[in-house]
């Protein structure tokens, strides 16, 4: 069976952490250095309940309340990843805004989303706790896992699970194997 291709985008506040957990995921290595993003795609093969799927990872600039929501990103996108920082209050608000513009920009009342609370190495800073961001996930039906690209913790579960919540979201489910090959 050739791959599905599945299109993903990674929206939030700047310096979240979304270029950095899209190169933890596809070069499995931690970029450091801190260029703004203006937008970048990378692809990555993966592998997730015995189906290829050939990954497009789209990493998009960082956005804030006031920004234009970019048309391209409700367009032949599968799912999205929404990160947000669990060290800024700011980035917890702008991540549900974002929310909101991407409801109203495809006209859905769910889409398939992972939130993600990203830079769990920052402990000692954190505002936002895990039970904020798993009560916001929960209220939008969404995936949710805490990051640490730095680390590399769960950053291949966040692609891993937001797969399975396009399958979900697309009637193609498949009962969940307890075991996890990555």
């Amino acid at each position: 069976m050739p791959p599905k291709q599945r299109k993903i985008a990674i929206l939030g506040y700047r310096s979240v952490g979304k270029s950095s957990l899209s190169i933890q995921f596809v070069e499995g290595q931690f970029v450091d250095s801190y260029d703004p993003t203006i937008e970048n795609t990378f692809t990555k093969s993966t592998k997730v309940n015995s189906q290829e799927y050939e990954v497009k990872v789209v990493d998009t600039a960082g956005q804030d309340e006031y920004s234009i929501f970019p048309a391209q990103y409700s367009m032949d996108i599968h799912g999205y990843v929404l990160v947000y920082s669990i060290t800024s209050e700011k980035s917890f608000d702008v991540v549900q805004v974002i929310y909101e513009k991407l409801l109203d920009m495809t006209g859905k009342v769910h889409l398939p989303i992972v939130l993600v609370g990203n830079k769990t190495d920052l402990h000692m800073e954190r505002m936002i706790s895990c039970e904020e961001g798993k009560r916001l996930a929960e209220s939008w039906k969404a995936g949710f896992l805490e990051t640490s690209a730095k680390q590399n913790e769960s950053v291949g579960e966040i692609f891993h699970t937001l797969i399975l919540e396009i399958e979900k979201a697309n009637g193609n489910v498949q009962e969940k194997s307890s075991c996890i090959i990555s």
